[in-house]
């Protein structure tokens, strides 16, 4: 589905490199996130792989058939006042696509009764599984999330990684997502790619969820 060889990024175009010699191959119907601290460079990899950046060295090779995209939860302090419905319908015309429910899409994730409800007043939860549905709007098989439980409470952070699992599984979507919530990574992904000091490694949950808790001193239950 997507694999990245040998790929070099930093944003002045030479060295020191914030990424350096990523390699990654995501299989179709896998779940992976990627993990590392602040600034490692995480989200700046899904700007290289959607083609909003470009590797100074390496290659990005994607398989897709269309790419589902979930951003980072923005600020709504000013949001502008827009309708669910109005944002899944303007980005139906986006994608052209010749036929699609407002209400159908919205079911995906629970929401379809707050069609006619503004982006602003939603709690982060409902935000969130608004922009998951129109992610999925024209059946990606490549979904991409940027932090999907930020700003999210605990009892819909569950019921998100539970759709996301559900659509994991059951349709296998692939999913791509940069995490920093390890308990619910840990829970529904197949494998982690830990970038540290700008070179990753793909490696198991349980491994990374070992190693975790022993440098934080917590606990994660899984």
């Amino acid at each position: 589905m997507l694999q990245i060889d040998h790929l070099y990024f930093s944003y002045t175009g030479k060295p020191p490199w914030l990424l350096e010699d990523i390699s990654l191959k995501v299989p179709r119907g896998a779940y992976i996130s990627i993990v590392g601290n602040n600034g490692s460079g995480k989200s700046t990899l899904l700007k290289l792989i959607l083609g909003f950046l470009h590797p100074v060295k390496g290659e990005i090779l994607c398989h897709a058939r269309r790419i589902g995209y979930v951003p980072q939860m923005p600020s709504r302090d000013h949001a502008f006042p827009i309708t669910v419905a109005e944002v899944i319908h303007s980005y139906g015309k986006l994608l052209r696509l010749k036929s699609f429910s407002v209400k159908d899409t919205l079911s995906v994730t629970g929401m379809e009764d707050c069609a006619e409800e503004l982006m602003g007043n939603l709690s982060g939860g409902q935000h969130q599984k608004v922009l998951i549905a129109r992610a999925l709007m024209g059946h990606p098989d490549l979904l991409i999330l940027d932090e999907p439980s930020t700003g999210v409470d605990l009892s819909s952070q569950r019921e998100i990684y539970g759709e996301l699992s559900r659509l994991n599984k059951q349709q296998q979507l692939t999913v791509l997502a940069v995490e920093h919530n390890m308990e619910e990574a840990g829970r529904v992904s197949t494998g982690l790619y830990h970038i540290d000091e700008g070179r990753g490694h793909l490696c198991s949950v349980s491994h990374y969820i070992e190693e975790y808790i022993k440098k934080e001193g917590g606990h994660v239950q899984l």
